[in-house]
């Protein structure tokens, strides 16, 4: 090939070698390169590619990406090394110095998301980077460097204040401070400027920075500046800017006292004296936005003389303006939150509510919907001797429920919120709960609504309300308490308290149906990774109910339930706030469940939780003392029906869960053994019967230690009581102990041991186990090979036990397993 066209060619290489580059074909690059270089090494255009390729192998993938992106204006290589960050890949520091002198300037795009967030991610992974901006902002430049971070975007923005509050990208602390306070009021300063639509970005680092140092920076917070904030809480912005608005006039409100408070009453005050439009949605926004996180002074605001009395009228007055009556909704909605609020808006606006939820067309009668539940008492029942007001108060909630219902159907979020809202107060009423719980269309959209709602948000903690009010039981009165009651009835010459029929029960129970047959216990599951501890514990209080039907626990450990129950008693348990009376809710709800299912299809030998983990907190049930949280007298139904739990779970063979149950709580069975209630003595012989399948339950009455007599002595105690079921389960433990010496001993060493044992064999209730159970003791016991049998023999044959044996055999002669158990036990007499 002539020199010219090899030269051509090998120019055209290395011009093809960067292209391939420059797409991330390396391979293909370094292939075309090789091909030129064989052509002609020399040649200054194959030197220059070589040079380049060379450079960009040796720069870091993030860095090249960067460059690309901010010299050739590829979005592609934004949007890649956004992908990079966001995978929180670690960065050199000299690659994330490069890549910060880059990409953190004034805007490259006019839509600056992928820039913004480049940004946010240097800042949020690369210390580098951090300390680069700390710089920046502590070398006179700080409004420079504030200025084009501020610009870039919400990510880059709180990427800032993340710096300003992280230590270890500053060289002193009090660089660190003298940068914030700058900061700070440069924020301040954003917020101010009128018009300027990022104040909900202003808003997030003037909370941010706040929240972090409020006693230092709260100062730099004037009148004038507040009054901004105040605004902001306009119930016309975004959800963005008000919840941002509301969490500094929080952070302001208590770290100022009074000054903060007097400037709030002067805000609203002075505008509603003015009576114009905009100053009434300002003024009703802020006092909405202030109860929340300042009850108490917002309630004084609210109290005040004439402001809730004029407030009707006013708003009549304003009949054309809807945003003002909406406006003054919100407040209403948001004052309900205090006792002495509700009664004044009950007594001064009631008519007025009505009105709106009847001739109302857009969202403002819903909210009146809600401001009437709110308001409206726990009962169905009126304190009017007035008939026709009670009739028309019944009218009225049933149409506040109908129009809470209806917004359930609608789809803007803020319908769902209110509708909730407002159904958590109003279901506390029986008609109410019995007219959700029969809509089976609501309560699957209902549940619906909450499955999809975001973790945490006011639409998941009230739909646990409503749940929590449809299953609610009403509580279990002791004989004395309900003594108690008509007392205090009579001492206060009042009527003693009649529960409405609706609220037994019978009721409760298939409201509980008809809210698990809807879905109810996999909404619960699937919103179990994002519950507060308060949440946490209503949830527990629901199963707790649901739980009290036997016919419901099997859907509901089928469904996710007993993990979930275990999840809550683990997260209420390790809180600091460890709540005795959520610990023992989930505890006894967990137990309750586990009473009548199959442990072996909740809990698989191949599944990721264990038996053994619901045995402590089931367990926790035979030590608390209820009465510490019932002020009254002790409620043995926890204990019971833990018990019961316990024996269910100590039923299956080889899990363990007997000998972790006789390790961790025997001593309090064995005081359980001989309680006062005779249905808990029956159920702790009932888990001692299951506990002695396994050879460390044997060993508890066999071991031949003084101890171990004593315990047979009350086995054999128990064995002779008048509650057959507890002879049963008497007689079934002692039918596996006998299979050994030391427990044949035992008995043996007791007058009447092995009187009670022919007692049983001669059992004449309709329970044919424990003549069967019986039967086989008498046979381990006469089979013995030692001087032990010999004994038993001879004491056997002194109770008559052969004749009884022989009656036995003829009475009970169509039953194999019996008779081949005295068989046995006969031809042992015999020798």
């Amino acid at each position: 090939m002539p020199d010219d066209e090899r030269e051509a060619k090998a120019i055209a290489l290395a011009s093809q070698a960067l292209e391939f580059v420059a797409c991330g074909r390396d391979e293909d690059g370094s292939r075309a390169l090789r091909e030129a270089a064989s052509l002609a090494p020399n040649h200054p255009n194959v030197k220059a590619a070589f040079d380049k390729i060379q450079s960009d192998n040796l720069q870091h993938r993030l860095q090249k990406l960067c460059s690309k992106f901010v010299t050739e204006h590829n979005e592609s290589a934004g949007r890649e090394a956004l992908s990079y960050l966001d995978r929180s890949a670690e960065v050199p520091g000299d690659v994330a110095k490069a890549c910060w002198e880059l990409v953190a300037r004034p805007q490259i795009f006019e839509d600056g998301d992928i820039q913004d967030g480049i940004v946010a991610g240097l800042l949020r992974e690369a210390p580098a980077a951090k300390v680069a901006l700390a710089n920046k902002l502590h070398n006179n430049m700080t409004m420079v460097a504030f200025e084009e971070i501020f610009r870039l975007g919400d990510g880059s923005s709180n990427g800032m204040t993340d710096v300003l509050l992280d230590p270890a990208a500053w060289s002193s602390e009090s660089a660190r401070e003298e940068c914030e306070k700058d900061v700070f009021q440069l924020y301040l300063a954003k917020l101010i400027q009128v018009g300027d639509e990022r104040n909900g970005r202003a808003l997030k680092g003037i909370s941010r920075l706040l929240a972090a140092d409020t006693e230092r920076l709260h100062t730099l917070i004037d009148g004038e500046t507040f009054d901004v904030i105040l605004c902001s809480l306009d119930n016309r912005n975004t959800v963005q800017v008000r919840s941002q608005a509301t969490l500094v006039t929080a952070k302001y409100l208590e770290a100022s006292g009074n000054n903060g408070q007097k400037i709030l009453r002067q805000f609203v005050t002075s505008r509603v004296t003015r009576q114009r439009n905009e100053d009434l949605v300002l003024a009703f926004s802020a006092a909405a936005g202030a109860f929340p996180v300042a009850p108490s002074t917002a309630s004084m605001l609210f109290l005040t003389d004439g402001f809730v009395q004029a407030l009707v009228p006013l708003l009549e007055k304003k009949a054309r303006s809807e945003k003002v009556q909406l406006a003054a909704l919100n407040m209403l909605s948001a004052a309900c939150i205090d006792i002495a609020c509700r009664e004044a808006i009950k007594k001064h606006c009631t008519s007025w509510l009505q009105h709106i939820l009847a001739t109302g067309n857009d969202e403002r009668p819903g909210l009146a919907a809600v401001i009437l539940a709110k308001i409206q008492g726990p009962s169905g029942q009126t304190t009017s001797s007035d008939e026709d007001m009670a009739a028309e108060e019944k009218n009225a909630t049933e149409d506040i429920v109908l129009k809470l219902k209806s917004m359930m159907f609608e789809d803007p979020l803020d319908s769902n919120q209110s509708s909730i809202e407002g159904l958590a107060y109003a279901s506390v009423r029986p008609k109410v709960k019995e007219e959700l719980a029969k809509d089976n269309d609501f309560l699957r959209k209902f549940l619906k609504n909450i499955r999809h709602s975001p973790p945490g948000s006011p639409i998941s903690f009230g739909g646990l309300a409503v749940i929590d009010n449809l299953t609610r039981y009403l509580p279990i009165l002791s004989e004395e308490q309900k003594r108690m009651a008509q007392l205090k009835a009579y001492a206060n010459a009042s009527k003693i308290f009649q529960a409405d029929p609706l609220d037994e029960d019978a009721a409760v129970t298939e409201r509980c149906k008809a809210v698990v047959n809807a879905g109810a216990i996999s909404v619960l599951v699937g919103m179990s990774k994002n519950l507060s501890l308060n949440s946490m514990h209503t949830v527990a209080k629901i199963l707790f109910s649901l739980s009290r039907t036997p016919s419901l626990r099997g859907t509901i450990a089928q469904q996710g339930g007993v993990r979930l129950l275990l999840q809550g008693y683990n997260l209420i348990t390790g809180s600091s706030d460890s709540d005795i009376e959520a610990r023992h809710t989930a505890a006894h709800a967990l137990a309750r469940t586990l009473i009548s299912i199959d442990p072996t299809l909740v809990f698989p030998s191949s599944g990721s939780m264990p038996l053994t983990s619901v045995i402590r907190p089931t367990l926790s049930l035979l030590r608390e003392d209820s009465a510490s949280m019932t002020q009254g007298p002790r409620d043995l139904l926890p204990t019971f029906e833990a018990l019961l739990a316990l024996a269910n779970l100590a039923s299956v063979p080889s899990s363990g869960s007997a000998e972790t149950i006789i390790r961790q709580a025997y001593p309090t069975i064995e005081d359980l053994m001989l309680n006062n209630n005779a249905l808990v003595r029956r159920a702790a012989i009932q888990l001692v019967c299951n506990l002695v399948n396994c050879p460390l339950g044997v060993e508890l009455f066999a071991d031949e230690s003084p101890v171990a007599a004593r315990r047979m002595h009350i086995l054999l105690a128990m064995a002779d009581v008048e509650d057959v079921a507890t002879r049963s389960a008497a007689a079934g433990a002692m039918a596996v102990v006998t299979e050994f010496e030391g427990a044949v001993k035992a008995i043996l060493a007791r007058d009447r041991g092995v009187e009670i044992i022919l007692g049983l064999v001669n059992d004449e209730s309709e329970d044919k186990g424990i003549v069967h159970r019986a039967c086989v003791c008498m046979m381990n016991i006469v089979c013995q090979q030692s001087d032990t049998g010999k004994k038993a023999r001879g004491k056997v044959k002194e109770q008559h036990g052969v004749e009884i044996l022989n009656n036995v055999k003829i009475g009970y002669k169509d039953d194999d397993s019996i008779t081949q158990c005295v068989g046995q036990a006969l031809q042992a007499l015999r020798k």
